[in-house]
């Protein structure tokens, strides 16, 4: 039985129910751990550490990865894991709640309510006097437009169907298996433009890249019906703030609500601005902190790759006791000459699995014998590859 200690060090707090997936036979866990074999993060911005060579991994408890230096740690091989969808149903019901304050002027009307100075017997009339300047709007028959269909889209999405609103999203990298999960009641756009043309409503669920930076754009928000409202609880940036700012002045936004505050934004009557709570449930972290730690955990053992966002999914069943995983360059006859060194050795191939993804390749190979040190290095010398991990069974 093998003894294999990884060590996980942890750059921000991680849930207890993700960490106990780490059993501690074979895992040390701590925050300050020298030359760790991996990282789980949260919100740490990573980009400013200097990473040893040790690393093998990083697993983010959540679903957004703009704090680690995700292509820098490609080009060394390293994957990057994240958790998509197990805070889903804590973003979708935050999107719904603020959906509901700015329909309802939730916000501005408690805030009014707070400020009245009146007897008891007097507050009866002092509200039914002010209330006429909170009047809203029902969702009903209202048309939400939904940019993004991943795990919150979706849901966001299905949600909003369940409330009687219209549908319409937009995501030309839709898989399949969130196709599989959208209700039919869901119309598609053909582009961006369509959408915010369509809708009373609209609500953001993409990563912040260079594509969607400032997709909220003072040309999108004019075809917007006029009072419309946008949600944004993915990333600040991907709403141009200024422009926001012209088309509240001019009536034509009616309200925004984000979880994102900027000084630009957050005392205006017409914006809500929350404190970045999308994932802030107990449940969320716990879901997060357990997909992340499985994560790196069926990669550490087995060498299996599961939501990486720089690695191909790559997951192939353990038969044999000795397995090499091996991260290289995609370019031509890289699988071969891996072969062909392990043939030099008589070495017998029991099974083998290859997957590429843009400029990475990832290759898996089980043998019927371990490799010697001597072939290890010929392989680790092939040039393209990017590391040689020796994988035996680890039982327990």
């Amino acid at each position: 039985m093998a003894e294999t200690l990884f060590k996980i060090r942890t750059l921000n707090n991680i849930a207890v129910a993700g960490l106990r997936r780490l059993p501690r036979k074979h895992y040390e866990v701590a925050s300050e751990i020298a030359n760790p074999d991996a990282y789980i993060v949260r919100s740490f911005d990573m980009h400013a550490l200097e990473i040893p060579a040790t690393v093998l991994a990083v697993a983010r408890a959540g679903a957004g990865t703009n704090n680690i230096p995700v292509a820098e740690l490609g080009k060394r091989g390293i994957p990057v894991f994240n958790a998509p969808g197990a805070n889903a149903n804590a973003v979708k019901e935050l999107v719904l709640a603020g959906m509901f304050m700015s329909a309802r002027n939730l916000e501005r009307a408690a805030r009014y309510v707070r400020t009245l100075e009146a007897s008891d017997a007097e507050l009866d009339a002092a509200v039914e006097k002010g209330k006429k300047q909170f009047v809203g709007f029902e969702l009903p028959g209202r048309t939400l437009g939904v940019v993004g269909l991943g795990a919150i889209g979706v849901e966001v999405a299905n949600a909003a169907l369940s409330l009687g609103m219209k549908v319409v999203g937009y995501d030309p990298s839709i898989t399949v298996q969130r196709a599989w999960q959208l209700s039919a009641g869901v119309n598609k756009a053909a582009n961006l433009d369509e959408l915010f043309s369509r809708s009373d409503v609209v609500t953001l669920h993409v990563p912040l890249v260079e594509e969607t930076r400032g997709l909220v754009s003072r040309e999108r928000l004019r075809v917007m019906r006029r009072g419309s409202v946008v949600l944004n609880f993915a990333r600040g940036g991907i709403v141009d703030e200024q422009a926001v700012v012209e088309a509240l002045d001019e009536g034509q936004l009616g309200a925004y609500v984000n979880d994102f505050p900027s000084n630009a934004l957050r005392r205006r009557d017409d914006v809500i601005s929350l404190p970045h709570l999308g994932a802030s449930t107990n449940e969320a972290e716990e879901n997060s902190a357990i997909m992340a730690a499985e994560n790196l955990k069926a990669f550490l053992e087995d060498g299996n790759v599961r939501y990486s966002v720089n690695f191909p999914e790559t997951a192939l069943e353990r038969k044999r006791p000795h397995r090499l995983a091996i991260p290289h360059r995609n370019i031509p006859n890289m699988v071969a000459q891996i072969l062909t060194s392990l043939a030099e050795e008589n070495i017998n191939i029991a099974d083998l699995l290859n997957r590429s993804r843009e400029e990475l390749s990832y290759t898996i190979v089980d043998i019927d014998s371990p490799a010697s040190g001597a072939t290890l290095e010929k392989i680790r010398g092939i040039n393209g590859i990017l590391s040689v991990r020796v994988l035996p069974i680890i039982e327990g």
